[in-house]
Formats: C-alpha cells, sequence, structure tokens
C-alpha cells in the first residue's frame, strides 16, 4: 500500500466528524481510493482500522469516561500534578461541560474507528476482511451511542463527497443499524475460541449484541431505562450460542489475572475480543494501566496518579483473589519471583509497599523518610503528606518485565464471565431462564474467585459482582447507569442535580462543524 495513502487515511480518520477544510486534500484522497485502486491493500487498511481502537480503550479517552466519572475510580489532583484545568475533577464530579478535552477527543477517535473500518468496507476487501471492519465499526458506534447519545456516520452521498456532512444517527436508528451489521456479517467472521482473541470473531459479535440489547431500553430512555422480554431473550440466546460453542471456560481458582497477563493471547481461557499489543509488532499503550497509577518508586514507577475509592474496595472480600494475590507468572524476572518474595503483584494496593528487589518497605519520594503506605483515605484534592500516598491502586494487568518497548498484554474488550452475568441479569429482568439458573451462573465465577456462593441473586448483588468481576474494564458507568444508580452520591461526589448527566455533552468543536449535530439537552 502506498505511504501516501496511508498518510491520508490518518488525517482524515483523525477529523471524521469535521466538514473538511481542506478540498485539496479531498480530491486527493479520493482519486487515491478510484485511481488507484490496485495499490490499495485491504488488509493493511484492516490493521489501520483495528489500531484505531487503541487510543480510546487502553485506559485512555473512553476508558475515564465510563470508569473515572464512577465510584470505581478517580485522578485526583496531587498539589500541582494531575490538575489538567480541573478536566479530570470535572469528570468525577459530573461538573463537565462541552469543552471538556475528553469529550472531544474520544469522540474524534471512536469516530476515526467508524471512518476507518468504512474505508476498508469500500476497498474490495474478501469476505472475512468486510466482516472483520463492519464488527470494528459496530463497536466503537456502540459507544459513540452509549456516550454521547448519536453516532456520525458518513453514508449514501457522504461517502463520496466529504464536502457534505455525516448523518447523524438517532439512538433507535443506530440500533437498528448495528443489530443489522452484527447478524449480517456473523457468518463471515471466523469462529474462533480464546486463542487470537484480538481477531474479530463471532463469539465476539454476538457480545456486542448481547450488550446492545441488553442497554436498548437505557439508550432510548436513560432515566427511566425499560427491558423488553424479547430483548432479555435474545440476551440469554445469545449467550447460550456463546457457552455451546465450547470455547470458554470462567478461569480456574488462581488463574483470574490470566486474562491480564503478557501471555494472556495463550493462557486466557475468557478473553473473547482484545486489542493485539505485542512488542516488536504493534498495539497501544498499555503501559498506562501502571503509568497512571503507580507511584515513582514501585517497579514500575508511574506518575502517581489515579485511584479508586474505599467502599469500593470494601466491595471485595479478603478471600477474593481479584483483590490483589502474588500472581507467578514467567514474564516477572523481578526477585519478588526468582528470589521468592512473593508480595502481592496485582490487584488493589493498599497499605506499606516494599521493594521487590531487596524485599524491603518502601519509602515515599518526598518526603523520603515518610513510608510508602498508600491510604483508603483519599480527597479529589489532596495536598501536603498526602499527596503520594493517599488512593488505594489498582493495577490489574500484569507487568511485562521481560520486554521494554511495546508490552505484551493485550487489552481486554469481552471477556467470558461477563457474558454470564449478562445472561444472569437478562434473567432477571425477565428473559428466559429461572431465578435458580442466574444464581448458578453468577456462583459458577464466584467459586472460582474464592468467595463463597450467594443463596440468592437479586439486581443489587449483581451490579455489585459486575463491580468485583470488571472492575477498571471499561464499564462501570454503562452499569450504573443501566441499573439507574448513576445520579447517586458517593464519595468526593455529590447527587446529580440534573439528569443530563446521564449522557455527554456533544463536544462544541463537532457542533461548529457539522450542522448536523444538536447539542445535548441541558448542555
Amino acid at each position: 500500500m502506498k505511504l501516501r495513502t496511508l498518510l491520508y487515511i490518518g488525517i482524515i480518520g483523525s477529523v471524521v466528524t469535521s466538514t473538511f477544510s481542506c478540498t485539496k486534500l479531498k480530491e486527493e484522497f479520493r482519486g487515491e481510493l478510484e485511481e488507484g485502486t490496485s495499490a490499495i491493500d485491504p488488509g493493511a487498511l484492516l490493521v489501520t482500522a483495528y489500531n484505531s481502537l487503541n487510543t480510546p480503550y487502553q485506559q485512555e479517552q473512553r476508558w475515564v469516561m465510563q470508569e473515572i466519572s464512577t465510584d470505581a475510580a478517580m485522578a485526583p489532583t496531587r498539589g500541582g500534578d494531575w490538575d489538567d484545568n480541573g478536566m479530570h475533577r470535572a469528570i468525577h464530579l459530573h461538573t463537565w461541560n462541552a469543552d471538556n478535552g475528553y469529550m472531544n477527543n474520544t469522540f474524534v477517535s471512536l469516530g476515526t474507528a467508524v471512518y476507518n473500518a468504512g474505508v476498508v468496507v469500500r476497498s474490495n476487501p474478501n469476505a472475512q476482511q468486510a466482516a472483520e471492519a463492519r464488527f470494528i465499526r459496530a463497536l466503537a458506534m456502540f459507544d459513540l451511542l452509549d456516550l454521547y447519545g448519536v453516532v456520525p456516520l458518513r453514508q449514501g452521498p457522504s461517502l463520496e463527497d466529504f464536502k457534505i456532512a455525516p448523518d447523524v444517527l438517532q439512538p433507535q436508528a443506530a440500533i437498528d443499524f448495528m443489530v443489522k451489521e452484527l447478524n449480517e456479517i456473523l457468518s463471515s467472521l471466523p469462529a474462533n475460541g480464546p486463542r487470537a482473541a484480538y481477531v474479530a470473531n463471532r463469539n465476539a459479535a454476538r457480545t456486542l449484541l448481547m450488550k446492545i440489547y441488553l442497554n436498548k431500553g437505557a439508550f432510548l430512555t436513560r432515566q427511566t431505562p425499560t427491558f423488553a422480554a424479547e430483548d432479555m431473550n435474545k440476551v440469554v440466546t445469545l449467550a447460550k450460542e456463546i457457552t455451546a460453542s465450547g470455547a470458554y471456560t470462567v478461569s480456574a481458582k488462581g488463574k483470574y489475572f490470566d486474562n491480564f497477563a503478557p501471555d494472556n493471547d495463550e493462557k486466557s481461557t475468557e478473553n473473547i475480543y482484545t486489542l493485539f499489543n505485542k512488542n516488536g509488532e504493534r498495539g497501544g499503550n498499555v503501559d498506562r494501566t501502571w503509568n497512571t497509577v503507580a507511584h515513582y518508586n514501585l517497579n514500575p514507577g508511574g506518575w502517581n496518579g489515579w485511584c479508586t475509592l474505599s467502599d469500593y474496595y470494601d466491595k471485595f472480600g479478603a478471600a477474593d483473589e481479584r483483590r490483589g494475590i502474588y500472581y507467578d507468572y514467567p514474564a516477572d524476572t523481578t526477585s519478588n519471583r526468582t528470589k521468592k518474595f512473593q508480595r502481592q503483584n496485582v490487584g488493589f494496593f493498599a497499605g506499606q509497599q516494599y521493594n521487590w528487589s531487596t524485599n524491603k518497605p518502601l519509602m515515599a519520594r518526598n518526603p523520603s523518610t515518610a513510608p510508602l503506605s498508600f491510604t483508603r483515605e483519599v480527597t479529589i484534592r489532596t495536598s501536603g503528606a498526602t499527596l503520594e500516598t493517599a488512593g488505594i491502586r489498582p493495577m490489574k494487568y500484569a507487568f511485562d518485565y521481560a520486554v521494554t518497548g511495546q508490552r505484551n498484554n493485550d487489552w481486554v474488550v469481552f471477556r467470558y464471565s461477563d457474558v454470564l452475568l449478562m445472561q444472569a441479569e437478562a434473567v432477571l429482568r425477565g428473559g428466559t431462564g429461572s431465578a435458580s439458573e442466574a444464581l448458578d451462573l453468577v456462583n459458577k465465577i464466584r467459586t472460582n474467585r474464592g468467595v463463597t456462593n450467594f443463596t440468592t441473586l437479586t439486581l443489587d448483588n449483581l451490579l455489585d459482582e459486575r463491580a468485583r468481576e470488571l472492575y477498571w474494564e471499561g464499564w462501570r458507568r454503562q452499569d450504573l447507569i443501566r441499573f439507574g444508580k448513576f445520579l447517586l452520591a458517593w464519595q468526593e461526589k455529590a447527587a446529580d442535580p440534573d439528569p443530563k448527566t446521564l449522557i455527554y455533552p456533544i463536544p462544541s468543536q463537532q457542533i461548529a462543524v457539522n450542522p448536523n449535530l444538536k447539542q445535548n439537552p441541558g448542555y
């Protein structure tokens, strides 16, 4: 494929939701597609489309909007660090506006993925390539709908004439489009199991369909979601099809963190769809899972930033392996493994931290005489002695010490345990199945996490189980909205006075360039 073509794709993708200001660029790009078709490699374009998901997903833009806005995560301002003109604080406090940088950057990144996937579809791909691209497009559209309530999409005349602004699909139209797309591509997608989960596959499409049907009522009526029996039945049917494929099992006891390890592409029994990260090849910034959280003196060191809240941490029992364990894995080349110190190296880090080379207690950086002990207490603005120690730090992905540069942990998008939890929820909401069947689905997960079984299953304890199982995977905001709890008060955040926050504003920059976009109510 010509380098010039890739350059145009990157530039045009970055402003996919805009009417383009450079006519010559538009004409040259269209000419490249039309006149140089033989030089265009759909496979290379497909890689570009896959890569488009890295920035919004890997603990960056989309992730921030889905997690920092909830009780699961906070980015406290630590003295002068992490201020960012209040951008992070606004997301946790639900005081954002249409000029918040995350609003625009995420909108553009997801729009880029939609556009780049559409370019693949137009480049004479084979059936599987087209199906994979349409899955990527549907996934990015799903996130746009979830976050902003609308989906800009180039189709019809706007595909050929970039002076025409993209269409803007309203919720029902977007849902219909995605459902149709996913059902049409199922037979052309590979029937992959947990290996090579970074390739769009049939079970990934089924999982996305489950999420569409489960959240449909919330997308249509944010403040009072409804759950039609027909939609819940489809969730159950799709879950059973995924289980019947025989490709997945809930991770065995002690193996929860296999799903997030540097070799999770080989050892996970749960991962349905992931984003590819491989040293020496390509990938996204999975390092952010450590950098945004870890103190400077930890190994790996980080930027001493984000944390969770103690109420969220307290949802986990002491025996719950998801809360944190010593996890033995080959890419741990530190003395913690080689000298068998076996200090906790994954999960939630609370209390005194240790040097994994000497096994001695770590000290803070300033002052260096203070123990590095992460506290339960944290405020959205910290100062003085709490700057470096306030807040419990979740680190879910086991660090890849065996390489430098791109780490090998594939980023997890869909997991089998989420499928089972969605199936149980759909049953509770009126889908086919009994209460005992739903309870068994959840207890299948709890047993393997080392915690006692539930005796009854309610929507409340199911929501808490989703909080434990899927923490920091980018689903908490969506869950809280669906369960009617996103507007409530929690630590460091008052109750929302206005339900407008159930949906984010359309970024001001996008409204300025696309006349088809209208601002969401209240902004």
